[in-house]
């Protein structure tokens, strides 16, 4: 794996967790919505994710992850999976309170998503042309299943997400994915113990502090 350049992140893109924000009070708005984390967010497996302290609830959302191996700018939609090197699963860790509260008032979420710490990130396999649109995948808390997605339910298509981000970035080996959460976001507290699973995609834990 090239060492991560930049972590794009794509929200609202399973209508059922954008269902759910709206409970929290955060209104849909029907656009593809994108974000950016620094690289000092990731989190390997085997290292212990350090919450934040004194910050509010922080939820885990978990995301299938691509790995691009480049592709410039402007890229055709029917070549935009040709960019895709690997696949891999992570958490888009978010501080809930903090984000709706920068909603609220108009404000960029960065303080709320680009945090250190904030991207826990399993190991990429090597992308062999499976169809990303078929993926299954699970987050399991203290053994309590929390997340259950498939990617067909994908509003935005991993390559269309590509060809998205192409128009705006030119898009370079070591740039990364997070494609995107299903309902069932939750709180973590420090002791708990993640398991993200996926059986086309690997299985990857870590324990919260």
């Amino acid at each position: 794996m090239n060492p991560v350049r930049r972590i794009f992140c794509i929200g609202k893109n399973y209508a059922e967790h954008v269902a759910e924000l709206a409970h929290l009070g955060h209104a849909p708005d029907g656009e593809c919505v994108i974000f950016l984390k620094p690289p000092s967010a990731i989190v390997e497996e085997g290292r212990a994710i350090e919450l934040p302290k004194q910050r509010g609830s922080i939820h885990h959302e978990t995301e299938l992850v691509v790995q691009l191996t480049g592709g410039g700018r402007d890229i055709p939609l029917d070549e935009a999976l040709d960019c895709v090197a690997g696949i891999t699963l992570g958490l888009d860790l978010t501080l809930r309170d903090l984000q709706t509260e920068l909603k609220n008032k108009g404000k960029p979420w960065e303080l709320a998503k680009a945090f250190d710490g904030a991207a826990p990130l399993g190991d990429f396999r090597p992308y062999l042309g499976q169809d990303l649109q078929a993926l299954e995948f699970t987050c399991h808390v203290n053994g309590e299943l929390r997340q259950h997605g498939h990617t067909r339910d994908m509003l935005y298509p991993v390559a269309r997400q590509i060809h998205i981000l192409s128009q705006t970035w030119s898009l370079a080996p070591g740039d990364i994915i997070y494609t995107g959460t299903p309902k069932g976001v939750g709180p973590l507290v420090a002791g708990d113990e993640i398991v993200l699973d996926g059986a086309a995609i690997g299985r990857f834990s870590w324990r919260c502090v």
